[in-house]
């Protein structure tokens, strides 16, 4: 397999400092990143490991290293020129020494040109150059090209250790192979390898990055426990615990997470700063606030600094609560422990403010801000829309471009809803045609075509489902019920019914409301029969009819005395549990009192005792 990787860019001479490391220090010598000079006369001399020409050199790379003074990587180029153009080349220890600064620095392309180069005038890297150009692959999502070092490592004789593995690993998972991953990290045994807590943190925090929490915690619980094939070595340590928490907390498994929590306390891990704000963050997400609040308190008795995520989690879930009053008093604690609030600090308590109708309180934080950005906007022009004062939100659109703040979607979405809300069409249709670096989602279609329907814009409404039909996304009956209710509305029923034959000819899936809005349909126009067949069938296409849908049918069978076809209609709802609504009720009164001796046909209807989610 062929490696590509990009020329070493040209060097201006290094400083003295480095120069003086040399007995006769040459000119810069990389003229040419892309000429490779002729070494057959050097690359023999493998003993010079031993000659004082590199002594003072050795010292300097030892010691930087050592110290944990990295390196730049100007100088480290500029070393290893120098070093491959001696008369005598130094041992490959000395190169490992710049290859590994490089690699600390990040500087992955780098290190895989100059092995590359080291390679190409027949200096053989040894173990530890081969395990720094195999992580150098890894880290750049190149794992395959870390398995070609890989089989190199093997071949030339060494074992690999466990830094080889926990590279490899990590570069699958960067790359989202984790079944690859995982299988090659049961393999170490194999080669007579046993992973360390890294090995295992990576592979935990890639399964966790996926969405896969269970076999996370399989993994973990092998840790803890010492089973599994590598025996009791290796302990989680708090970035493994962090990892899992998370991802558990994101998952909704908060009971686990808790758990875990205490689980890593016991074995004397105290938790930091980002543990308790993925637990934090997850109490939050199921709404248990008040276990939030004591899980902050607890925190900050022991000592661990909240930082702004922290506050931030707290204020956000408190805002959208409507709790806003304590949620300023956390911005107020903020201040005091000197943790500087940021956008989505502000962001998120103008929100609360709007949530609640606290219009001016929101817009006295949002004029007190240094910077305002998009979110902040769109939270004040959300709730100037939803307190129909759509002209103060499109004042506050024109500002925000003037100060060429960028809108977003969710901009467009907000004032065309409220533009449509009031009535301005002509205004939400110049708004729409300015989307022009903002691509319109679904939400966009199906906010700007029920406006039109129900300003009846039925036409237009049409013309634009057929514009989309061009997007990237495809919408659903979800969308467009509002048009085939309009055409109903609007005494074009024919219409209607084409534009719906058509939808599902395309593959579009109906849903109950689709159906219930054309069953009422053809009840309006008389045609019974066609409204009985659409009801069965929606039952045969597996979309149970809901309340609405029997209620419409039965209304209409009641009106032309076809008393036996609603008494039949009601117990198929019994028996499906369906719970009957006011509109039941009205139904089943006036056949009381068409005939009172009708009650003992009625079924009895099912109480629902628990509460509504």
């Amino acid at each position: 397999m062929a490696l590509r990787t990009p020329p070493l860019p040209s060097l201006s001479p290094a400083t003295a400092k480095l120069s003086s490391l040399f007995t006769n220090p040459l000119s810069q010598t990389i003229s040419d990143p892309n000429s490779t000079p002729n070494f057959s006369n050097e690359v023999n001399h493998h003993n010079s490991k031993t000659s004082p020409k590199f002594t003072a050199l050795e010292q300097f790379l030892k010691r930087n290293y050592k110290e944990g003074k990295i390196i730049t990587r100007h100088e480290a180029l500029y070393l290893f020129d120098e070093m491959l153009h001696r008369n005598l080349t130094p041992a490959m220890s000395k190169f490992n020494l710049l290859l590994g600064s490089l690699a600390k620095n990040n500087h992955y392309l780098d290190v895989i040109s100059l092995c590359q180069r080291l390679n190409s005038v027949g200096l053989s890297l040894d173990f530890i150059s081969l395990n720094i150009f195999l992580n150098s692959f890894c880290n750049l999502g190149r794992s395959c090209d870390g398995f070609v070092v890989f089989g190199m490592i093997l071949r030339r004789g060494y074992f690999p250790n466990v830094k080889t593995f926990t590279s490899l690993v990590r570069g699958m998972c960067m790359e989202n192979k984790i079944a690859e991953a995982v299988r090659f990290f049961r393999k170490m045994g194999a080669f007579g390898c046993r992973p360390n807590v890294i090995t295992f943190g990576t592979v935990i925090n890639g399964l966790c990055r996926t969405g896969n929490p269970i076999a996370a915690l399989k993994l973990h619980e092998e840790m803890v426990n010492g089973c599994g094939e590598f025996g009791s070595d290796c302990k989680p340590n708090i970035v493994t615990y962090s990892c899992i928490i998370d991802c558990l907390c994101k998952e909704g498994l908060i009971g686990k997470a808790k758990e875990l929590f205490e689980q890593m306390k016991g074995k004397s891990i105290v938790p930091d700063v980002v543990v308790y704000s993925s637990l934090l963050q997850g109490l939050c997400n199921v709404g248990e606030w008040e276990e939030g609040k004591r899980l902050f308190i607890d925190m900050l008795d022991h000592g661990v600094p909240p930082n702004v995520r922290m506050f931030n989690v707290l204020i956000s879930a408190l805002c959208k609560g409507g709790r806003v009053k304590e949620a300023h008093g956390l911005l107020e604690l903020m201040r005091r422990r000197g943790v500087e609030a940021n956008t989505f600090t502000y962001n998120a308590l103008i929100d609360g403010y709007c949530l609640i109708g606290m219009i001016d309180e929101g817009s006295k934080l949002f004029d007190s801000m240094a910077t305002n950005d998009v979110v902040s906007y769109n939270s004040i022009m959300n709730a100037h829309c939803k307190n129909r004062k759509v002209d103060k939100a499109m004042s506050l659109y024109t500002e925000m471009t003037t100060k060429g703040i960028q809108p977003s979607v969710v901009t467009y979405n907000t004032l065309l809803g409220g533009l449509l809300q009031e009535g301005k069409v002509e205004e939400a249709q110049k708004l729409f045609s300015e989307m022009r670096s903002v691509l319109p989602d679904s939400s966009t279609y199906n906010i700007y075509l029920n406006g039109l329907c129900k300003n009846g814009c039925i036409s237009e409404a049409i013309n634009m489902f057929r514009s989309s039909e061009n997007c990237d996304f495809q919408l659903g009956f979800e969308s467009l019920n509002c048009i085939i209710d309009g055409l109903c509305k609007t005494g074009k029923f024919a219409d209607a019914v084409e534009f719906f034959s058509g939808l599902v000819e395309k593959g579009l899936k109906p849903n109950v409301v689709t159906y219930s809005i054309l069953i009422h349909g053809f009840c309006k126009e008389g045609e019974m029969e066609k409204a009985k067949g659409l009801f069965l069938e929606m039952e045969e296409k597996g979309c149970p009819p809901n309340v609405v849908t029997f209620n419409t049918l039965m209304r209409s069978y009641c009106e032309n005395d076809e008393i036996q076809k609603v008494i039949e209609l009601l117990h198929k709802m019994a028996e499906r549990n369906l719970v009957p609504d006011d509109s039941t009720f009205e139904i089943v009164t006036d056949l009381l009192l068409k005939d009172k001796e009708l009650l003992s046909l009625i079924p009895t209807f099912r109480v629902r005792t628990e509460k509504k989610q």
